[in-house]
């Protein structure tokens, strides 16, 4: 996941007045390219991922600290095992990012924010400066999350809020320090650790302006095929993880299926203009649908509930969040084959992908997923 922010950090101790420096020309940029039409907004943006970086503190300090406990310090070493298998086997950059460390006594390092009309899927677009147009909208504290989402379900959208582990500063914040590894997520079970260092490093490989769909796309399949990697490369192996993977794979399937059930069902909208009770109800009996075949898929896990909280509270606006991080995998993952499983070359056919128009290299990457998956 990427942030629509890129910010700064600093790990040395001294020179408090370049810190602030920093700090106020940051602010003064974003607040210049933002025409200061949302001064609030941009402000607790720089004030939370300046707080971020300032807790933050190098590797070895924690491992070396006596009062780090002794868990931490096994979940901090292997995630440096994690950093240095993406940077020699996978090859990805290998920057200052994930070699500092950062307890924000918290849950999540923000919270989005994502919008959708009662009748559609396309998510409602926020634009930023360096970022662009992405389709979701960060907080550092809840409250604000929450208070945007209030407003939106006022104008009349359907409104997601969901806590995220882990953004990403798309390389900006390297030369003073790069992002940090967050209490947020390094607790996760290995494989889930692996997959979000994989995918967060993977963002600053290739970004597209104003494309959440293929930067979020491309990002998930560097996180899955290198996370499988991982796995297979790990001795012994690592315990549980086959089985958590097939009920994300079989939840996959099932969202697929409803969003594009869905999506029939809104493309059907022009002919059901002068019936919008018509269309409600068919929506209504779709939403029905997926959480009675969910009921059922979650009787052949055993009762295991992860996806309970996301299946609850299910809309157009969290079924849109979910295409954006999922609808063009097939499509990467066959142009990795194609490549012959060579991440660098896989690397340079994505940014060469990049440079084709949006539709085009979405239409491409759709025909190439079905026709590597059937």
């Amino acid at each position: 996941m990427l942030f629509p922010y890129f910010g700064a950090s600093w790990h040395g101790r001294d020179d408090r007045l370049l810190r602030h420096l920093v700090r106020s020309l940051l602010l003064a940029l974003l607040l210049l390219l933002s025409g200061c039409a949302d001064t609030r907004y941009y402000w607790q943006s720089v004030r939370g991922h300046w707080q971020l970086m300032q807790a933050a503190r190098p590797l070895q300090e924690w491992l070396t600290d006596d009062a780090t406990p002794v868990k931490l310090k096994q979940r901090l070493a292997l995630a440096q095992d994690m950093r240095h298998f993406a940077v020699t086997e996978l090859q990805l950059p290998d920057n200052p990012s994930y070699q500092t460390y950062a307890d924000l006594q918290r849950r999540s390092a923000v919270w989005n924010v994502v919008a959708a009309p009662e009748f559609s899927l396309t998510l409602k677009t926020w634009c930023f400066p360096v970022a662009g147009c992405v389709g979701y909208r960060g907080y550092f504290a809840e409250t604000d999350a929450q208070a945007m989402a209030n407003a939106l379900r006022e104008q009349g959208f359907e409104v997601s809020v969901y806590g995220v582990p882990a953004y990403s500063t798309l390389g900006w914040s390297n030369w003073v320090g790069g992002d940090p590894l967050l209490n947020t997520f390094i607790h996760n079970t290995e494989g889930d650790l692996a997959r979000l260092l994989f995918h967060e490093m993977a963002h600053q490989v290739v970004y597209v302006s104003d494309d959440t769909t293929f930067n979020e796309s491309f990002a998930t399949a560097v996180e899955r095929l290198g996370g499988k990697r991982w796995l297979e490369w790990r001795t012994p192996a690592v315990p549980d993880d086959a089985q958590q993977n097939r009920q994300r794979q079989q939840f996959r399937a099932l969202t697929r299926a409803t969003r594009q059930k869905l999506q029939q069902i809104y493309s059907q909208n022009e002919a059901l203009v002068h019936s919008q009770h018509a269309q409600k109800a068919i929506k209504t009996e779709a939403m029905m649908q997926f959480k009675a075949n969910y009921a059922e898929l979650k009787k052949s896990w055993g009762g295991y509930s992860g996806f309970d909280t996301w299946v609850a509270q299910a809309n157009n606006a969290s079924f849109g969040a979910l295409a954006a991080y999922d609808e063009l995998v097939p499509g990467f993952e066959a142009l990795f084959a194609q490549h012959e499983h060579n991440w660098l070359r896989f690397y340079a056919a994505v940014k060469q992908l990049a440079n084709r128009p949006q539709a085009q290299r979405t239409q491409f990457l759709i025909d190439l997923g079905k026709m590597q998956h059937g």
